[in-house]
């Protein structure tokens, strides 16, 4: 599974663990439902403005965005990991990392 993929699909469980609709959400993040539902489905590539604007709507931290743990094998997690590793540009490795870093401390 891509890592897009995985990252819709874990806002959209953490989205129906609070029992909240795609347009409630939408709403508080001041983005389109439509929008929502792209992101939700893989299709688009959210910006780290975006998280945090999904972050607050869905009242998580935002790691909780990103902890596909019960979702997917370690083969598959260390797939996403090198997969973004070889398609991010340096800003994005360089913030990668240090929240990486953050979350094994």
């Amino acid at each position: 599974m891509r890592t897009k993929e995985l990252i819709g699909r874990r806002i959209q469980e953490l989205r129906k663990a609070r029992g909240l609709s795609q347009e409630k959400i939408a709403d508080k993040a001041d983005i389109s439902p439509n929008y929502l539902s792209r992101i939700e489905c893989g299709r688009e590539n959210p910006t780290l403005d975006m998280f945090i604007k999904l972050s607050n709507a869905l009242e998580v931290e935002m790691l909780e965005m990103f902890d596909f743990r019960h979702v997917v094998s370690h083969k598959e997690l260390k797939e996403a990991v090198q997969n973004i590793s070889k398609t991010a540009d340096e800003p994005t490795l360089s913030l990668a990392l240090k929240v990486l870093r953050a979350v094994i401390r």
